[in-house]
């Protein structure tokens, strides 16, 4: 089953890594876990590292999320 289209639009951002950087993303992207290549592996752990970071409490700059923080 295909996965429905995102509703939030999206916005282009460039991130510059060094080779090893890139390396790691498209090793974890072979598996096909964390994204189809480096670029989309990068976006995943980005969002998952933002996750964590809004269920902290008192960090700047984000909102807690109801329920989250420590």
């Amino acid at each position: 089953m295909a996965r429905e289209k995102n509703k939030i639009e999206s916005i282009q951002i460039t991130l510059s890594v060094t080779e090893p950087i890139r390396e790691m993303l498209e090793s974890l992207s072979l598996s096909g876990f964390y994204g189809k290549n480096a670029a989309d592996t990068a976006g995943l752990l980005l969002r998952e590292k933002l996750r964590e970071l809004n269920t902290l409490a008192g960090m700047p700059g984000i909102a807690p999320v109801a329920g989250g923080g420590r």
